[in-house]
């Protein structure tokens, strides 16, 4: 009997996901990106320094940096020009050359999809991988001189092209990392970061981790990437699908805070199953449709125990005024107001 529950459970939940909830469309398989940076076989080859570059695959966050803290002013300009899609992804370059990489990359890049990104003004682009759907992470704020730093995750249907898109602004990670950053203002900077591949829409691959894993590993790459430059460690901020990606990072992830918000479930049973020094905090507001996803992990299907339930044991984040699954970060909420404390290191 016992055995025939859970096989409706997991019918139940494998339905719910793939069809949607309350009329969603399922959305396509994605096979996550992984590996080293574009243009890594080139940058290998290159001998222009008269040594071996440092190995995008095997050479730690730590080490890439010390790397370039060596060259001179002339030998990191010359990587950047000759190698800008390596420089920009490449976690552990200084934050500065980082910028001035990827804004060479989106200069030089003819597809449509990523003009957008070069802005009016001076945008701060942290990582911008054309590939695939694209990935980009960017600044708000000034990560040299920041006391404290937040790094934005945001969960399905996010990629280049929608990384800042205009409608549903507080559902985007641009829209969430600037409101963060409005409320915080000085001593701070955010991070909006879309550096993995996302499931796209409510189907197999937002019931599933695979794609989360995938995002855990760059996740944690990247957060090696800011300590290794000096960057405080960051509060992490987890939105949706993301906040699976944040549960199976959260033993390796250099984070003061964790605060998952709209999440399906963390891969977890519970806040010490995460294996993490950092607070772990939860927000779900009473309108938001992923009450509606099952809180079940079954055959691979789900992602576990609600983060807001009282038994998984994380500090709650008021939310009765904001609206939704993508209201969090409004401005004038409650919650907007937690997260701002919660960066600043002020909540309790």
């Amino acid at each position: 009997m016992r055995r025939y529950a859970r096989t409706l459970v997991a019918v139940a939940l494998a339905t719910t996901m793939v069809v949607g909830t309350a009329g969603w469309a399922s959305g396509n398989a994605q096979h996550a990106l992984t590996g080293p940076p574009p243009g890594t076989a080139a940058w290998r080859a290159d001998q222009v320094l008269g040594r071996e570059l440092p190995d995008p695959e095997r050479t730690t966050p730590a080490e890439v940096s010390r790397f370039f803290r060596g060259l001179t002013a002339a030998q990191q300009k010359t990587l950047v020009v000759r190698h800008p899609l390596v420089v920009g992804n490449l976690d552990g370059v200084p934050v500065a050359l980082r910028y001035r990489a990827n804004a060479r990359s989106l200069r030089a890049g003819h597809d449509p999809r990523y003009t957008h990104l070069t802005g009016s003004g001076h945008r701060q682009i942290l990582a911008f991988d054309p590939r695939g759907r694209g990935q980009v992470a960017e600044v708000f704020g000034d990560l040299s001189t920041a006391r404290h730093v937040a790094v934005v995750v945001p969960g399905s249907d996010i990629d280049a092209g929608t990384f800042d898109r205009t409608n549903d602004v507080y559902g985007t990670p641009a829209g969430m990392a600037k409101s963060l950053y409005a409320e915080t203002g000085r001593g701070s900077a955010v991070v909006a970061w879309a550096g993995y591949t996302t499931p796209v829409g409510i189907g197999i691959d937002a019931a599933t981790g695979s794609l989360a894993e995938a995002g855990a590993d760059r996740l944690t790459r990247f957060t090696d990437g800011l300590a290794a430059d000096g960057v405080p460690a960051p509060a992490v901020f987890c939105h949706s699908y993301g906040s699976v990606v944040c549960g199976l990072a959260a033993s390796r992830l250099r984070a003061t805070d964790l605060v998952v918000l709209g999440s399906p479930g963390m891969r977890a049973d519970d806040v010490g199953d995460l294996h993490t020094t950092a607070r772990v905090w939860a927000a779900k507001d009473a309108t938001d449709w992923i009450d509606d996803v099952p809180n079940v992990e079954v055959a691979g299907l789900g992602h576990g125990p609600d983060p807001t339930g009282p038994e998984f044991g994380a500090r709650r984040v008021p939310t009765h005024d904001a609206h939704g699954h993508t209201g969090y970060f409004a401005p004038g909420t409650d919650s907007l107001r937690a997260f701002a404390s919660i960066t600043e290191g002020e909540a309790r």
